[in-house]
C-alpha cells in the first residue's frame, strides 16, 4: 500500500490488516507511557485545504504517538489563499522533508492528484476530499463494529447488517463506507430522501431504502447516523422541513426502542442535535460515537505505520 486515497483501493486482506494493526496500537494506549518510537526521525505534514478540527486532531495526535514531528499546514492564511497551486504547494512541502502528506480537500479528487501526478515521491492519505471518500472515517468505523459485532483479529463483517441513514448525497463518510464495509463481509443498507440519493446509486453495492421505520424492522446490527450538511445545499428544496426530516428520518428513542439489544448507534460527527439523531439517541447506552473518536486515533497510528514503516510489532 503506496497510498490511501479510497476504500475501494483496499483488498479484504488489507483491510483485515489495518484494523488487527489499529488493535494492538490501541493497546498501546492503556499503558502508562503511550508514546511509541516507531516513527522518530519522520515528519508529518497534515495538509488541510478545508477546516476539520476533529480529523485534523486526531491525526496530530497518532503522528505524534508514534513520535513522528507533525507540521499543520491550513489553506486559510497561506500561500494558497494567495492563489498558490496545488502543484506549487506540494513541491513545496517535499523541499521541507516531508516523509507523509495527510490532505483534506473540498475538491474531489485532489487526493488522487497529488498521489498520482508526479509531483511528490510522498504517501497521500486522504483525510476526506470533497464528496468522494473518508477513508480513515470508514476505517474507524469499521474497528469500532469489529470491536462491539465482530469476531476479532483476523476477522472481517461477515454477516453484519449495517444500515446508514440520512445524506448519501454530499457524504464522503457513506461512500468510503459501502466500500469497506461490503469488502469485509457486511451487507448495508442505506437510507435517505429520494433527493438526497446521488446519481448512479444503483451501482454501488449496497441496498437503497426510503423508509426508515421498514428497514429498521429488519433488526439491524449497527445504524450510522449521517450529519445534515446544510452548507452544501445550495438553494435548498432536498426535504420539505427540518421537522419533516426529523419525523422521517431521525433517529430517536423510540425508535431506537424498537431495535434488537445488541444494535449499536454511530454518527462520523459533527452531529445535528435534533435533527438527525435526538439527544437521547446520541446518548443512550446504545451509542458508540465518543468511541468512535477514540478509535480514530489507533486507526491513524496504524495507517501512519504501514505508510512510512512496513508491518507492526508491539514490542516495536
Amino acid at each position: 500500500m503506496k497510498h490511501l486515497i479510497s476504500t475501494a483501493d483496499l483488498s479484504r486482506a488489507e483491510a483485515v490488516t489495518l484494523l488487527d494493526t489499529a488493535q494492538q496500537m490501541a493497546d498501546t494506549q492503556s499503558r502508562q507511557i503511550r508514546k511509541l518510537p516507531a516513527l522518530i526521525g519522520k515528519t508529518v505534514v497534515n495538509l488541510f485545504f478545508e477546516d476539520s478540527t476533529r480529523t485534523r486532531i486526531s491525526f496530530e495526535a497518532a503522528a505524534k504517538r508514534l513520535s513522528a514531528d507533525v507540521i499543520n499546514f491550513s489553506a486559510r492564511g497561506s500561500s494558497v489563499s494567495k492563489g498558490e497551486s496545488l502543484k506549487d504547494t506540494a513541491l513545496t512541502l517535499q523541499a521541507m522533508g516531508a516523509d507523509l502528506v495527510v490532505v483534506r480537500s473540498y475538491a474531489s479528487g485532489a487526493a488522487y492528484q497529488l498521489a498520482h501526478a508526479g509531483w511528490i515521491e510522498q504517501p497521500i492519505v486522504n483525510a476526506g476530499d470533497g464528496t468522494h471518500q473518508h477513508p480513515t472515517q470508514a476505517l474507524l468505523d469499521a474497528f469500532t463494529l469489529r470491536r462491539h459485532l465482530g469476531q476479532g483479529a483476523g476477522s472481517g463483517l461477515d454477516g453484519l447488517h449495517v444500515v446508514i441513514v440520512g445524506d448519501v448525497l454530499h457524504s464522503r463518510v457513506a461512500r468510503a463506507n459501502v466500500h469497506l464495509l461490503t469488502t469485509l463481509g457486511a451487507r448495508v443498507t442505506l437510507v435517505s430522501p429520494p433527493a438526497l440519493v446521488p446519481v448512479g446509486v444503483e451501482t454501488w453495492p449496497c441496498d437503497v431504502s426510503y423508509d426508515l421505520d421498514t428497514t429498521l424492522a429488519q433488526g439491524p446490527d449497527a445504524v450510522m447516523m449521517l450529519r445534515v450538511q446544510r452548507e452544501r445545499m445550495v438553494g435548498g428544496g432536498f426535504f420539505p422541513s427540518q421537522s419533516e426530516y426529523s419525523r422521517r428520518y431521525g433517529l430517536d428513542a423510540d425508535r431506537i426502542a424498537r431495535l434488537p439489544q445488541h444494535t449499536i448507534v454511530m454518527h462520523p460527527g459533527p452531529m445535528n442535535r435534533g435533527l438527525e439523531i435526538s439527544t437521547d439517541a446520541a446518548d443512550s447506552p446504545r451509542s458508540v460515537i465518543v468511541e468512535q473518536v477514540s478509535n480514530g486515533v489507533s486507526v491513524r497510528m496504524a495507517v501512519l505505520y504501514h505508510l512510512l514503516a512496513g508491518s507492526y510489532s508491539p514490542e516495536d
